[in-house]
Parts: structure tokens; C-alpha cells; sequence
């Protein structure tokens, strides 16, 4: 039975770390555990709870950029940003809901994921946001990277590089990351009744427009028909939904072009306000799939036109956001969990998929992220053993043997 390390303070990150790597003790790094489902499943002898390691360092609005502790709340950060009119602009998701919780996670979690929502098509992933950090590598060692300014010249992006790694790279204790203004105001065009190929073909258009789209998805009648938005729930038909967002002035100016491009593709309506950021939260937060628990989630990248038909290969339920780049599947356990049908039919096209949700057999059975081309694999051995020569931290989380 694993035990559990608690540091308090960076000081006691980097005592826990080197004594982990003296002794070869593997250690499972752990914020507020909503993503431990998240990855493949694994076997330490210790965790490494890093959620006391939390609070605000500095922020600074006027300069646009915020520092605290990794383990801080990711709600506790919407709040203070909140109050001066602020943001993440990446948009994190709350993916505690998929796994059957009911927290929000932590801005070190997002990170160490690179998870980012519908904005992404506008502003960029988690790692665009993400300027500099400070931790502890499977070395014992404590460094930094990165700095609190928005250009930042320091040698090598660490950022970008830790961002993703889910935690095998280093244990970290402090984050740097950019914010943004938040809009004065929101309003999402809907299009209704699309097929596949003309949803998509909508959703193309305005990320192709002037018209500073910030999120483009679509709903299959099925899941349109989950949704808590009245208005998406009750019209019994496919939706393609576009999010614009600003001054009130430019909003409206944007909405009505759009409606105008739209224009004999589909009945066309708008939402506002409260339904729009309510619509908007469910495609973010994948909660369309939350109440069947039973399925595998998937999250599939694709080139546009060919999403649906990758995920009408597998029989599953699914929705597309990032413009049709990115398809949310959910599969039957049964199997391999739909793994050969998605991959086979990436093989194809392009793109790559990832096991965002299953049970530890599933997830311990099939590839939870993509496998690597030769090349690639031998890259990123190369990297964690720079940054872990022993495999001390999450050891196999994302490949066996990694």
C-alpha cells in the first residue's frame, strides 16, 4: 500500500524528490486527484501530494500575468481574475465532472495536461499561456525557467515543454501564466439542421472569416438533445454553433455578417449572455457525455472534414469543437474500447486520439495517447532521462517504460 508525501513548501518538494531518487522510490504526483483517470494507470510506492503548495505569489493586472503555487485552485483563480475583468484566456476545462467528481482541479494540473477549451482556436493551447515555472526534476534538483514577463529570452522553452508531460518530467512548485481581458460581451450564432459536411463547412467558413470567431463547434442531434440550453435541447436537430465575443458594438456588428454568411445554409438564431456562456461551459467540460458513465471518452484530432467520418467509424456518440479539429467520442468498454476502429481510421487521414476516460484495465490494455513513431519514442527516452534519469516521477504515465 503506497503512502503519501505531503510537502508544504518548495524547500520540502525538493528534500522529498531527492530522497526519492536516492532510494529509486517512484513517486505518483497528485494535486486534487481529478485526473488520476487520466493517463495510464500506475503502481507507485508513494504519492507525492502536492496540493498544499498552493496561493497567489503575485498578480499583476496592468501587466496582464499571474504567479502562484501549482496547486492552487483552478476556481480560486477565476474568482480573483474575476474581479478586475480578467481571464485565462486557454479557457481550461473542468474535467472533475467526467471522472465522477466535483472539483475543478488545479492550474499545475492544467498545465501538466495542456488541456484548453473552445478558445483554444483563437488564442492557442495551455502551453501558449504558460511563461515560466519553478520545481524540482527526477534529479532532486530544484530550477527555474521561463520569467513573469510575456517576452521572456532565457535559453531553451522549458514551459512548453513540461506543459504536456503530465507530471514525468518535474514536480512543480510555481507557475508564471498570461491573462487576458475578458469581453464585455458574448453571443454564439447557431445554425441548425446542418449534415455533417455542411455543419463542418459552416464552421470552416467563420474561422475563415474577419469576423474574430473565439469558438466554432458542433452538436449531432444526439447530443444536442443532452444539452442544458433550452433552446439547443428542444430543436430536435443538429446545431453548429459560433462564438463571438468583445465590445457590445463589435459583437452585434460581427453576429449579423455571420448571420448573413449563413444565409439559406440552415435556420439561423443567436444566444445571449447566460445561455451562450452555458453552452459554451457544456462543450468545454464535455458535459454532454456526462450522463452516460459507463462509456470510454475520447479526445481525436483530425483534419476538419474528416471528424465525423473517424468518429462514425466507431458507432459512438460524438461532438466536434476547434472548428471540427477536435472530436469528443464516446465508445461501448467492450474490447479494446473502440482503439483499432479510431486509430485505423486516423491512419487514413491523419490526426491522433487519445483514452481521455476508462477503467484501469481499458486504459492499461491499449495505447491511452498515441504511439510514437521510432524517431519521436527515441526522443522523448532522451528527455526523461535528462529530466528523470531514474524514472522516479509518474513513471509509465503516458508510455510503458517511460
Amino acid at each position: 500500500m503506497s503512502t503519501t508525501l505531503r510537502p508544504e513548501t518548495p524547500a520540502q518538494l525538493r528534500e522529498a524528490v531527492a530522497w526519492a531518487a536516492a532510494e529509486d522510490v517512484q513517486l505518483e504526483l497528485r494535486g486534487r486527484g481529478t485526473k488520476r483517470g487520466f493517463g495510464r494507470p500506475m503502481q507507485t510506492e508513494h504519492v507525492l501530494d502536492l496540493s498544499a503548495l498552493a496561493g497567489i505569489d503575485a498578480y499583476e493586472p496592468e501587466e496582464l500575468v499571474l504567479t502562484c503555487a501549482a496547486g492552487t485552485p483552478i476556481a480560486e483563480i477565476e474568482t480573483l481574475l474575476a474581479g478586475k475583468r480578467q481571464l485565462l484566456g486557454f479557457e481550461p476545462p473542468d474535467l472533475g465532472p467526467l471522472y465522477g467528481g466535483a472539483d475543478g482541479g488545479t492550474i499545475g494540473g492544467v498545465l501538466a495536461a495542456n488541456l484548453a477549451g473552445p478558445r483554444r482556436v483563437k488564442l492557442g493551447a495551455a502551453r501558449d499561456h504558460f511563461l515560466g515555472f519553478s520545481g524540482v526534476s527526477g534529479r532532486g534538483e530544484a530550477f527555474k525557467a521561463g520569467g513573469r514577463v510575456v517576452k521572456n529570452v532565457t535559453g531553451y522553452d522549458l514551459a512548453k515543454l513540461v506543459a504536456g508531460s503530465f507530471g514525468t518530467l518535474a514536480a512543480v512548485d510555481m507557475v508564471t501564466v498570461k491573462v487576458l481581458p475578458a469581453p464585455d460581451k458574448t453571443r454564439t450564432v447557431l445554425v441548425f439542421d446542418l449534415d455533417d459536411a455542411a455543419a463542418i463547412a459552416v464552421l470552416v467558413d467563420a474561422l475563415n472569416s474577419p469576423y474574430e470567431v473565439s469558438g466554432a463547434a458542433y452538436l449531432p442531434t444526439a447530443a444536442a438533445g443532452r444539452s442544458g440550453v433550452e433552446y439547443v435541447r428542444k430543436a430536435g436537430v443538429s446545431v453548429a454553433a459560433v462564438r463571438v465575443e468583445g465590445t457590445a458594438v463589435s459583437v452585434a456588428g460581427r453576429c449579423a455578417a455571420l448571420r448573413t454568411l449563413f444565409a439559406g445554409r440552415g435556420p439561423v438564431e443567436e444566444l445571449h449572455s447566460m445561455n451562450s456562456a452555458k453552452l459554451w461551459r457544456e462543450i468545454r467540460d464535455v458535459a454532454v457525455f456526462l450522463p452516460d458513465r459507463e462509456k470510454a471518452i475520447w479526445r481525436v484530432s483530425a483534419p476538419p472534414c474528416e471528424g465525423p467520418r473517424v468518429a462514425r467509424a466507431t458507432g459512438g456518440d460524438w461532438f466536434c469543437d476547434w472548428g471540427g479539429g477536435l472530436v469528443w467520442l464516446a465508445t461501448a468498454v467492450a474490447g479494446d474500447g473502440g482503439a483499432a476502429a479510431i486509430r485505423g481510421a486516423l491512419a487514413a487521414v491523419g490526426g491522433h486520439a487519445t483514452l481521455v476516460r476508462a477503467a484501469d484495465p481499458l486504459r492499461a490494455a491499449v495505447p491511452v495517447f498515441e504511439p510514437q513513431a521510432p524517431a519521436l519514442a527515441a526522443l522523448s527516452k532522451r528527455v526523461k532521462e535528462s529530466f528523470d534519469p531514474r524514472r522516479i516521477l509518474n513513471p509509465g504515465r503516458m508510455y510503458a517504460g517511460v
